[in-house]
């Protein structure tokens, strides 16, 4: 569980960013932070600095699996410790970028949360790696991690269980709408299956290949 503290930039849009999270001590409340553009994260104490491309409804939790972290890890030659993607959650054991939209997980004995898509990246994510072609680098792989939105709220400490208690039969997974908004556009239609659960600017990316 990370929390983001102010970054300055001058490759954010408005000069500051929340990417900078470190692992967090002690219970954090969750709760969903109202539509994009007025809300920040889902996560009390969680900097969201750019509202306008950042937080809302529909990306109030960035998880990313702590399995991806060491793969990259051994790629780039570095120590990645939790949090350095700019995730909420670092989880063990989950496919993340393979989670279904509109798969829900139990996180802890209060929380429940819905995945609504992937995160795209972008250069303040480059930046504040430090890695040369990162954008590039990182869409090349397609295992971007997930957003989720809080559809009960509560509280979640580290170490909390994350368990799977839906999973629609679909196949449209966070990576499958990542290769859609990214190098793969044919598969935007595909994507609208997912319509109910899916983040609303993907949808309206996906209904405009589809017309």
């Amino acid at each position: 569980m990370n929390l983001g503290r102010p970054y300055r930039t001058a490759e954010a849009a408005i000069g500051v960013t929340g990417i900078d999270k470190r692992p967090a001590e002690g219970p954090v409340a969750v709760s969903a932070p109202g539509p994009k553009g007025v809300g920040g994260s889902g996560l009390a104490g969680d900097t969201i600095a750019d509202l306008r491309h950042h937080g809302g409804e529909h990306q109030a939790v960035y998880a990313f699996a702590r399995e991806e972290l060491d793969a990259w890890e051994k790629e780039l030659g570095r120590t990645l410790p939790n949090g350095v993607f700019g995730e909420n959650l670092t989880t063990t054991g989950l496919d993340v970028s393979g989670a279904r939209v509109g798969e829900r997980w139990r996180v802890g004995p209060d929380v429940l949360l819905e995945v609504c898509g992937p995160r795209i990246p972008c250069r303040t994510f480059a930046s504040w790696l430090g890695e040369r072609g990162w954008v590039r680098t990182f869409t090349r792989k397609a295992q971007p991690g997930a957003y989720l939105r809080v559809l009960e709220p509560g509280e979640i400490r580290a170490g909390d269980p994350v368990s799977r208690v839906h999973v629609p039969e679909h196949e449209v997974t966070a990576a499958f709408v990542f290769r859609a908004l990214t190098a793969e556009p044919g598969l935007l239609p595909r994507i609208l299956v997912a319509r109910d659960a899916l983040d609303p600017e993907a949808v309206e990316s996906a209904e405009r290949r589809a017309s």
